[in-house]
């Protein structure tokens, strides 16, 4: 019989359903993680869906960026920011001397919903934080189940118009790991020009789009759903210095929350570096069909 190979770290849950922490595993080094700790990684996204590796002091830029592509295909589409270590870190702050300010705080949200496949992971590493300075996170899955019948039922009528590119996305869909239900939105204003209803044909495959509803009105709804929801299946990250923390970008939405952007003054300094791992499906609802451009 063989015996069975300890793990390579252990991971303690936030809740209990989602979220982990692991404490006493060093991320930090030159060599690539070895292939049983990513495959511990990716198995572990798929169950606990963010992931905080506690204590890890101030991870290089270039090791976050190595870390990142042994999880995927970096893409990088934001602000080069001039105090970022590396061109793929996203160096975001609350003092613009620092790092990109403002960031995450227009809204409840997914990254990258302007393109055609959203981000599948990000990367979040905390070099310094702030008081106040926490991310709210929202399983996805979760808050699909606890709507009524009638409002799951409209919901997977909807499709969000990014008005970027041109993309526009099932609110309700098939995530592409995990294969159980999830949700793309975005609730910034900037980011979400409409939302497409479709008919209520029996046949969901023979659907059509019926009518356009203007952006607020559902994003105004799902900010509210998602604003009740923190308190009873979310977390409420309270950052520590030293924190990096894995994210399944299509399994959660995120919000930074406005002590994210307090004065550096009042409440300290706050840098996060950020990497974005690239999306590998285009999303598709259970009955087949995917995001679509709309000719309006």
């Amino acid at each position: 019989m063989t015996e069975k190979q300890p793990l390579p770290y252990v991971v303690t849950p936030i809740t209990p359903h989602f979220g982990g922490e692991v404490r006493g595993f060093d991320l930090k080094g030159t060599a690539p993680l070895s292939p049983a700790v990513v495959n511990q990684l990716k198995e572990d996204m798929k169950q606990y869906r963010v992931l905080v590796f506690k204590g890890q002091g101030q991870i290089s830029g270039e090791r976050q960026v190595q870390i990142s592509q042994q999880l995927g295909e970096i893409e990088s589409t934001f602000y080069k920011h001039p105090r970022s270590p590396h061109p793929d870190i996203f160096r975001v702050s609350n003092d613009e001397g620092e790092g990109c300010t403002g960031v995450g705080r227009t809204g409840w949200h997914v990254d990258g919903t302007f393109q055609q496949k959203p981000f599948k992971y990000q990367t979040m590493h905390f070099h310094s934080v702030a008081e106040g300075g926490d991310t709210w996170f929202v399983p996805l899955k979760e808050l699909y189940e606890l709507q009524d019948e009638e409002t799951k039922s409209r919901w997977e009528r909807l499709w969000m118009l990014t008005g970027r590119g041109g993309f526009t996305h099932p609110l309700v869909y098939t995530h592409p790991v995990r294969r159980d239900t999830t949700l793309l939105l975005h609730c910034g204003r900037p980011f979400c020009s409409g939302w497409a209803l479709d008919d209520d044909n029996v046949s969901t495959k023979q659907r059509r789009i019926a009518r356009l509803l203007p952006a607020h009105e559902i994003q105004d709804e799902l900010t509210a759903k998602l604003d009740a929801a923190v308190d009873t299946i979310g977390i409420k990250m309270r950052w520590e210095e030293g924190d990096f923390a894995i994210n399944d970008n299509l399994g959660n939405a995120h919000y930074a929350t406005p002590g994210t952007q307090g004065s550096r003054a009042a409440v300290g300094l706050r840098v996060l570096h950020r990497t974005t791992v690239a999306g590998e499906e285009v999303p598709e609802k259970e009955d087949g069909r995917r995001s679509f451009v709309l000719r309006e």
